[in-house]
């Protein structure tokens, strides 16, 4: 079960945004990492540069390696539709994105976590594969053992988030995923054009 394990907040700052969430040290230094970060003359960047950024914030931000990027890439370009819009839906669909966006877990690391420790049903069954994909009515739910969990209580008291294609009941600690999420009610700042455009290079 590969992920990325390394220091987050300087990959926030590679990025110029705190994109796994609110972070303290990139507020203090919002600017590139390494010896020349503050340095004023960075030159401008090739086309390819700024697609392959675009490409790898993406894949931190939901948390995929390249492999099963280039998988997701290839089933949204099979697909009929926008290509990059498809390929947002299909890393929003993911489980561990979900219970994210539930606000079962503070972070997508803290979900995949929850997921692979079996803390999390899918329709009354134990699944505990992070990449799993929801089908439009699935319902997600904490685990009946795991539902007086401190990390999970505390995350769920402390989300606001509300997202318009996801239901969820704080009582009883189970969502819906009601429908695949329009490109305008997906948060992310990625550019998904661009990563099109590297991928058919």
């Amino acid at each position: 079960m590969a992920r990325y394990t390394g220091p987050k907040t300087r990959i926030a700052r590679k990025f110029g945004e705190a994109i796994f969430g609110e972070d303290k040290a990139f507020e203090r230094r919002n600017y590139p990492p390494g010896q020349h970060g503050l340095a004023k003359r960075r030159g401008k960047k090739s086309e390819y540069a700024v697609q392959l950024m675009e490409k790898q914030k993406a894949k931190y931000t939901y948390g995929i390696l390249e492999r099963q990027f280039r998988n997701l890439f290839e089933k949204a370009s099979a697909a009929s539709g926008v290509t990059g819009e498809i390929l947002l839906q299909l890393c929003e669909a993911r489980l561990d994105n979900v219970v994210y966006r539930m606000g079962i877990a503070p972070t997508r690391r803290g979900a995949r976590q929850f997921v692979s420790h079996r803390h999390i049903t899918v329709n009354g069954e134990l699944v505990n594969v992070p990449s799993y994909h929801l089908k439009p009515g699935d319902v997600v739910a904490v685990r009946e053992k795991s539902k007086s969990l401190e990390a999970i209580e505390r995350s769920l008291a402390n989300n606001s988030a509300v997202y318009e294609w996801i239901t969820f009941n704080n009582d009883t600690k189970q969502g819906t995923f009601v429908t695949v999420p329009q490109r305008l009610q997906i948060p992310e700042n990625i550019k998904e054009q661009l990563i099109v455009e590297l991928y058919n290079k």
